[in-house]
């Protein structure tokens, strides 16, 4: 499954500055409410409210291949957290790595993804798009 990508800057730090933050040992997420939400519902094919997701990773963390490393594990953990519970859509989200993303388990990011993802409100049953 393919994720919508931020594309612009300017909404990284958009949710950097007015964005909610939950922090983690292997992940820092930040979560704005959306405010072109309706117009890519409008534009989406089966009419339904999603959840662009930007992923960052820091040149202190190592070279190409473990920045790399770490986007893979990030995007596969939000993938299992967007499959079983739910997340609610028509937001913007950021995930950032720390430090320790480079050399932990899948299953480890995942579990930091799910708390933080759940201290911010954002876990749901079904689905809560932006109204």
């Amino acid at each position: 499954m393919k994720f919508t990508a931020i594309t612009e800057n300017h909404l990284y730090a958009k949710a950097y500055a007015k964005g909610k933050r939950a922090v983690g040992p292997t992940v820092a997420v930040y979560v704005l409410r959306d405010y072109a939400a309706k117009r890519l519902r409008d534009a989406h094919p089966q009419k339904c409210y999603v959840n662009r997701i930007g992923l960052t990773v820091s040149k202190k963390l190592g070279g190409a291949v473990q920045r790399n490393r770490a986007k893979r594990v990030l995007r596969e953990a939000m993938r299992a957290v967007q499959r079983d519970p739910g997340v609610k859509t028509g937001y913007l989200v950021v995930l950032a790595a720390r430090d320790r993303a480079t050399v932990a388990k899948s299953t480890e990011v995942e579990r930091d993804l799910r708390a933080a993802l759940s201290k911010l409100g954002m876990l749901c049953g079904g689905d809560h798009g932006a109204s």
